[in-house]
């Protein structure tokens, strides 16, 4: 297959990155332009989950978007493991699908819905996908104006095993979490949650808390300079992904942690100023 494949009258391209065959949209702010520009994807953060996991594990994406990071957990993870990659936008949906395609992962199962803290449904805002947006940034709504999706909980899917849950919902990681917590009490798996600040911090760690899990802020930068693509340009400036590594007492992967700073309480910040944030 040649490295990259274009077709004018869609946003969408095919390009060999750093960890597969990625179809992407030319048009997504971040996850696009970082594949387009640099061949990955806060690959920082792809390296943590990837150092968390063992061949045979099975993990967790809720809100894997087009698959940046499910392709290679899905390597790591290995035939005899397994990810459960969620995404709720229908069209990022099929391109997730297509990249599970692509790189030949039988070991993921890609659900289309949203996950929440009881099933239901809720609303996709309407979204122009030839137009530039950030796709890895679409909030839901419980009314209006958009296309509905099935909503449904960590739980209902009854896994075998869970080493991992990774969760970047837009301001939905709380309900997420609560729509987990039987396979929480089972696995005790690590979680890995987005958490961007703001009026939703405070409640999402104190429920981590309240779990027994120790907290870590992960923020990495979405510029790497040591980039697959070997580009020099930073076009994303001094921005980066916010989010909380949490690991339940004595877990393997406690070394994954240095470096890394501790969350203080329900009140503390992953920044001094939350400005630069995805």
């Amino acid at each position: 297959m040649a490295d990259e494949a274009k077709n004018p009258g869609l946003p969408y391209r095919l390009k060999k990155c750093k960890y597969g065959n990625f179809l992407y949209n030319t048009q997504d702010h971040y996850i696009g332009r970082s594949l387009e520009t640099y061949g990955e994807y806060v690959d920082a953060e792809i390296r943590l989950l990837m150092a968390l996991l063992e061949p045979g594990d099975f993990a967790v994406e809720a809100g894997a978007n087009m698959g940046a990071d499910t392709v290679p957990l899905a390597r790591r993870v290995g035939p005899a493991g397994h990810v459960l990659a969620i995404e709720l936008q229908r069209i990022v949906h099929q391109l997730l699908c297509a990249n599970i395609a692509l790189n030949g992962l039988p070991q993921v199962t890609a659900p289309w819905c949203a996950l929440g803290a009881a099933p239901g449904e809720a609303v996709v805002p309407p979204l122009d996908y030839a137009k530039r947006n950030n796709y890895g940034g679409v909030s839901l709504r419980r009314e209006g104006a958009g296309e509905r999706v099935p909503v449904s909980t960590i739980d209902h899917f009854e896994l075998p095993r869970c080493a991992l849950i990774k969760i970047d919902v837009e301001g939905m990681e709380l309900e997420v979490l609560k729509g987990a917590e039987a396979t929480i009490a089972k696995f005790k798996p690590v979680l890995y949650v987005e958490n961007n600040g703001g009026a939703s911090s405070p409640p999402l760690i104190r429920h981590l808390l309240a779990l027994g899990y120790h907290l870590f802020w992960h923020t990495p930068p979405l510029f790497n300079p040591k980039n697959f693509a070997g580009a020099t340009e930073n076009i994303f400036g001094n921005i980066v992904s916010c989010n909380m590594l949490a690991l339940p007492a004595g877990h393997r992967g406690e070394r994954a942690t240095e470096g890394l700073r501790p969350v203080l309480g329900a009140d503390d910040v992953a920044l001094e100023t939350q400005r630069n944030r995805r």
